[in-house]
């Protein structure tokens, strides 16, 4: 049976609200330019220079990281892009202005220097977690679809956060420059940058993970408590954990910041480390369990459940349907395995109940966009001969995407 001739009935088109977006775009630029004008005259043209370029060191392996741990089910790269542009131009000025009136307030109430160490303490913490976090909250309401589990959630708080400390670095490498120069590793920004770059590059991203677990958890529950609860949690560990980061840097001395580095922040990482991964094996056995039934619909070849249910066997398919046919083939290979794998995810949570009223419509445009990808690579002879070669190969002969 030649799969791509299954029928598949189309949802009918939504309608696409253009405005939102072009509003959200335009926000963002200027939250952009008000930071690059508040930068400039903090620091000075040449501050801001040097604070970027130190800062965006950082965000390539953090970024990296983060794609690594998404390769079962990759996220759209354009929300990701949105992830980061919120978290370094709208979680950060809304952050600047709940800080800056807390501080001046602080001031007043405290005395000089008192607002700074409230700031600090009390009052970032908790507008920065919720600056970021309700980007989160954003995608759970508006995209839920994007969540599969705690991996997405974890995932989208990183991008956010990320982008948060990058535009954060530019401020504190900036001062660092004007005040001390580039200095060595105990002062300048040489030593801002061991600081933050090297020693604590997943700061952020932690804190703010700890509000993704809880909107992964929300999104793959039935119990609607649960989906008030979790997020909640989450956002108060992050708060904590930020709060007690902060506290140990502002409050204490060198020792008491080690202490809390070595003692709590990275033990904290490490488990949040375990649990991804953890989850990210989950996400394969989710998959493999999917797969056949797939194929029993008629959905996918036979032959390519043992290629979708690894990712070594994915990886390599699409570089023998590259080698052969070229990107534009391997693309559409890469996307078929992607539809695949939301395709099962959304099978595993119909089965467990949490799949949302839309999920029929979903289920059509997963296997629409199956069909177009499988129909790419059809026109492409060269990516089905790689792919038969692929799989001669694996499995002595069996034909994948067969034309």
């Amino acid at each position: 049976m030649a799969l791509w001739f299954i029928p598949v009935t189309t949802a009918a088109p939504r309608t696409r609200t253009v405005l939102a977006p072009v509003v959200g775009l335009i926000a963002l630029g200027l939250a952009a330019l008000i930071l690059l004008g508040l930068g400039v005259g903090k620091v000075g043209p040449l501050g801001v220079a040097v604070g970027a370029a130190g800062a965006l060191l950082p965000v390539g392996p953090v970024i990296a990281a983060f794609l690594w741990l998404d390769r079962w089910e990759p996220e759209p790269a354009k929300l990701l892009w949105v992830a980061f542009l919120w978290g370094a131009c709208g979680a950060t000025i809304c952050s600047l202005l709940l800080n800056s009136t807390a501080e001046a307030l602080g001031d007043i109430v405290l005395g000089h220097g008192g607002g700074h160490t409230l700031a600090a303490v009390a009052t970032a913490p908790v507008a920065e977690e919720a600056a970021k976090g309700i980007f989160l909250v954003g995608l759970l309401v508006w995209r839920r679809q994007e969540f599969d589990g705690l991996v997405d959630g974890i995932v989208y708080a990183g991008f956010v956060a990320t982008g948060f400390a990058f535009t954060e670095n530019i401020e504190y490498f900036g001062l660092a420059f004007v005040k001390y120069g580039f200095g060595g590793a105990t002062g300048g920004v040489i030593g801002a940058f061991v600081l933050r770059g090297v020693l604590a590059p997943f700061t952020h991203p932690l804190f703010t993970g700890m509000t993704g677990i809880g909107i992964g958890i929300a999104a793959r529950t039935r119990s609607s408590k649960v989906r008030v609860i979790a997020p909640l949690v989450g956002y108060i560990c992050a708060v904590l954990l930020h709060s007690l980061w902060n506290s140990s840097a502002t409050l204490g001395g060198a020792n008491t910041f080690l202490i809390v580095y070595f003692l709590v922040i990275l033990p904290i990482l490490a488990a949040t480390v375990a649990v991804v991964v953890w989850q990210r094996r989950r996400e394969q056995r989710v998959v493999a369990a999917q797969l056949p039934g797939m194929a029993a619909a008629g959905w996918i070849a036979d032959s390519e459940v043992s290629l979708l249910a690894s990712l070594t066997g994915r990886r390599g398919w699409r570089a023998a349907v590259r080698k052969r046919a070229g990107s534009q083939a391997a693309k559409a290979v890469s996307e078929y395995q992607t539809a695949a794998t939301e395709l099962a995810f959304l099978r595993d949570a119909v089965e467990h109940g949490t799949a949302g009223p839309e999920s029929d419509d979903r289920q059509r445009r997963l296997l629409a966009t199956m069909l177009a990808a499988r129909q790419v690579a059809v026109n492409a002879p060269d990516a089905m001969r790689a792919t038969r070669n692929h799989l001669d190969g694996r499995e002595n002969g069996t034909d994948g995407l067969r034309a």
